[in-house]
């Protein structure tokens, strides 16, 4: 059978480099204005431009439009060439936009205050589904190719793309399952424990499907190509492989430690993070080892540096990670900024300084002419690593900070700074130079950007079509299916795209299914306790407040049991009660938040009066002098809705909540009469009058009620 001829789709790639830029350039700006707003409060800019509304735009934009239009730049580009086959057209297209659409309806929606609340899956359901058929139509163009390739086998990059197309798949759909409550308003079907659980497996997947595996795929394609080098080792890449895609799976849980997550979980969640430095760092030193023999070209080629010093970042923050998961380390880092400098390190550090490389790799050869200035990308190359490291070491110590003041006692036995805003003053400096961090980052993408602009204006008047011999599909020879004598047995795996793929699912699923089934099967065996009822539907009204102005970004609702956080959270003198499964039962989605930029809001019921709570929203500086928390003069001026009510309670009563007949009927009714008590209250406390129909009647009806159930159950009340 002869040969054909093929010439590669470029133009997609050209596109999705083009995407990763613009939305890197926007979610990294975002980003460093969030900074700012947490050093300079001033620059909230309610309703739509806080903080709480922000942040998650900042971390949709940067892992999903900046790294997600990356990744399929890389995939689209070398996939064609890896496998001799060219996508459909058509579909790349339709993937191509439907995914840019997505970013806008994103970009959109949050600032809105449309989410979920659960972190990197803060879209809500109409969006979800549109990302599920996007996905889908990405992976139907990636296995035509598969199926129509003219290599028979599949190098290792392809194995990581598979990997993260299936798994990703399964992470989204699993964790975005809801019930609709408007149009852009939905309830988790999980609660509580269940949710939290499911969450973290995707949060902890999304980092390792998404920000990790096809990055690895992207190494092991660009950087031998850069370097001119072979890999180093086809049977590290092997271990390096499989290691990856059975162990990841199951280290979410240790986002959960000392939470009301049950112990084995978080346990197991520990030790599979601790193994998982093994095979990541196989994979670090299969990438440096690479470059053996090209050490010198390093110092020359902008390239290669952004590579090593990318790698080099992704061994650091796979040292991090599973040392940031033993127990007695995340009793201190967790809720901190060390996360932050983490998650930083991964995803400017490894992914940021991938992305770059692979597009200077890219761009002379998709616009067929000469990098505009290498002296140009070289100063992008420092100015972005100085950036990051500045970054980076101000979070590491605005980490270490926090915890330490959280948990620190004099000589008397008390807390040492009972007052939390006294560990958020002594931050500022460091934001402050997160912030420096940040700009220089930045610099760094905008020097990149230039540089790239001025080669593209270099570009030839029309693109050279270069027609490349390929032979004959693989399926349209017969010859290719019969199995090779004495080959490798994962060379016979690699020639069997279909079974690879279900042996990827199946690592994928089987792993997930151990976790998950003990968790989901508890059910009602969480221990329930006696006072802990549903949240009445004007309280329901006020946490989806609290959700939709992004509280949950900076406040956690679990006390832990630790003495610093009884003793920090109790009330009247008494400890409190460190958190318990039976707690959340009700909680659609849970609240449990990652970070505490404030104060943990589990026990905060009955703690203030409603006058307190008034001038708090309003302005946080009037009850809290140093805060940095955004003020909401809006909530006590915008009426509650009290048509959407009873819809809400609908849609969690089809959850399982058990509300009674009345509120069944007439919930609304019963959020009017509750408003207008607290309202009174208020009024007697020397507040305003007429605040009955202003939302933060409701905020503050959901505040007040936080912890309450708790100290009402009297000992022994765990049923």
């Amino acid at each position: 059978m002869s040969n054909a001829s093929l010439r590669y789709d470029d133009a997609i790639v050209r596109k999705f480099v083009t995407a990763t830029i613009v939305w890197g350039a926007v979610g990294m700006l975002v980003g460093l204005w969030c900074a700012l707003q947490l050093a300079l409060p001033s620059l909230n800019f309610a309703p739509y431009f806080s903080f709480g509304r922000l942040r998650p735009l900042h971390t949709n934009a940067v892992i999903f439009a900046f790294a997600g239009n990356g990744i399929f730049a890389a995939v689209y580009y070398s996939s064609q060439r890896l496998l001799k086959a060219r996508p459909i057209e058509w579909l790349s297209k339709f993937h191509f936009w439907g995914w840019q659409l997505i970013i806008v309806a994103a970009a959109i929606t949050l600032p809105l205050g449309f989410t979920q609340a659960k972190e990197y899956a803060e879209l809500e359901w109409p969006i979800d589904l549109a990302i599920a058929v996007v996905w889908v139509a990405f992976a139907v163009n990636f296995f035509a190719m598969v199926r129509d390739r003219r290599e028979k086998h599949l190098y290792v990059a392809l194995w990581f793309y598979i990997a993260s197309i299936i798994t990703i798949a399964v992470l989204h759909i699993f964790n975005n399952l809801a019930i609709p409550a408007g149009m852009f308003k939905s309830y988790s079907l999980f609660a509580g424990v269940q949710d939290a659980f499911m969450q973290w497996w995707y949060g902890h997947n999304a980092v390792a499907f998404v920000l990790t595996t096809p990055f690895l795929g992207l190494m092991y394609y660009f950087l031998p190509k850069a370097a001119e080098r072979p890999v180093f080792s086809y049977r590290l890449s092997i271990l390096h492989f499989w290691s990856l895609v059975f162990i990841y799976i199951w280290a979410g849980p240790h986002h959960l430690h000392y939470t009301a997550l049950p112990q084995w979980a978080s346990t197991l969640g520990m030790i599979f993070s601790v193994m998982l430095w093994m095979p990541s760092w196989g994979g670090m030193l299969n990438g440096l080892l690479t470059l053996r023999g090209a050490w010198n070209r390093v110092a020359e080629d902008p390239v290669l540096k952004f590579f090593v010093v990318g790698i080099t970042f992704y061994g650091m923050a796979t040292f991090e990670g599973p040392m940031l998961s033993v127990k007695s380390v995340n009793a201190l880092s967790h809720y901190t900024d060390w996360n932050i400098a983490h998650v930083h390190a991964g995803a400017l550090g490894w992914v940021g300084f991938m992305v770059f490389g692979m597009i200077y790799w890219l761009v002379p050869r998709l616009y067929q002419t000469k990098l505009y200035s290498k002296k140009l990308a070289t100063t992008h190359f420092w100015v972005a690593t100085i950036g990051i490291v500045i970054y980076v070491v101000a979070m590491w110590a605005a980490g270490i900070t926090q915890g330490l003041m959280w948990r620190a006692f004099d000589h008397t036995g008390r807390l040492m700074y009972p007052d939390f805003l006294e560990t958020v003053t002594r931050l500022v400096p460091m934001y402050w130079l997160r912030a420096i961090g940040g700009s220089l980052y930045i610099t760094g993408l905008a020097i990149g950007a230039y540089n790239i602009y001025k080669t593209w204006k270099s570009r030839p008047a029309t693109y050279e079509e270069v027609e490349v011999s390929v032979p004959p599909m693989i399926r349209e020879v017969k010859a290719a299916a019969k199995a090779e004598a004495k080959t490798h047995w994962h060379r016979k795996w690699e020639g069997l795209p279909a079974l690879f793929t279900v042996l990827v699912t199946l690592a994928v699923v089987i792993a997930s299914l151990f976790e998950i089934l003990p968790t989901f099967l508890i059910g009602d065996n969480v221990p329930r306790i006696a006072s802990v009822k549903p949240y009445t539907p004007l309280e329901l009204y006020g946490r989806d407040i609290y959700i939709r102005e992004g509280c949950y970004n900076c406040h956690s609702q679990m006390v832990r049991p630790f003495l610093d956080e009884t003793v920090r959270y109790g009330m009247n003198g008494k400890p409190a009660e460190y958190s318990r499964p039976g707690e959340f039962i009700y909680d659609h989605p849970f609240q449990w938040g990652s970070k505490r930029t404030g104060p943990d809001l589990a026990r905060e019921g009955g703690r203030r009066d409603e006058l307190w709570h008034l001038r708090h929203f309003e302005n946080p500086r009037n009850t809290s002098p140093g805060s940095v928390m955004p003020s909401y003069p809006h909530l006590l001026h915008d009426d509650i809705e009290w048509d959407v009510i009873q819809r809400r309670i609908d849609a969690m009563a089809m959850l399982g909540v058990p509300y009674g007949a009345e509120a069944l009927q007439h919930g609304a009714q019963m959020a009017r009469d509750q408003a207008t008590t607290l309202a009174g209250q208020l009024q007697t406390q020397g507040g305003p009058a007429g605040m009955q129909s202003k939302e933060v009647m409701a905020l503050i009806a959901y505040m007040q009620r936080l912890g309450v159930d708790i100290r009402k159950s009297t000992q022994g009340g765990i049923q």
